[in-house]
């Protein structure tokens, strides 16, 4: 069995379905970190049978929005002096700025570098839908 060292300080995010681990990674991750990250894939889950794992040494701040258009299963642990001291679930954002594009491409805010795209949660059946506040044009989160 594979075994990973805790984490002293930092964030854990936990319970992500298996297979969306490298999602989360490349959509929060993929700038500039000069930090430990460890991503596990398909870790043994009691809750979920597979699981994916993100640990990250000495990062204390993560975009929770993003989590919870990924995946709503994410729990994210915050860490100090190895005990787990905050624990946040990852939640369908009600609202939504600058995490993806209109769908509509007439839309300004894909057009006008200043228009930053801002959305309302309009439905989850089966997706987060977004409703675009310039355009009124419904839009899907894609990865």
């Amino acid at each position: 069995m594979l075994e990973v060292k805790g984490i002293d300080n930092g964030i854990v995010i936990d319970h992500i379905s298996a297979g969306n681990g490298i999602r989360v990674f490349n959509r929060l991750l993929a700038e500039d970190i000069d930090t430990p990250v460890v991503l596990l894939i398909n870790v043994e889950s009691k809750k979920l049978g597979k699981k994916d794992i993100i640990k990250l040494a000495d990062v204390f701040d993560i975009n929770l929005d993003i989590l919870g258009l990924i995946d709503q299963n994410i729990t994210v642990n915050v860490v100090k002096d190895s005990k787990i001291v905050e624990k946040y679930m990852a939640v369908i954002p009600d609202e939504v700025t600058g995490l993806f594009s209109c769908d509509n491409p007439r839309c300004i805010s894909n057009s006008d570098s200043y228009a930053v795209p801002k959305f309302k949660f309009f439905e989850k059946n089966g997706a987060a839908k977004y409703i675009c506040s310039y355009c009124e044009e419904i839009t899907k989160f894609r990865l």
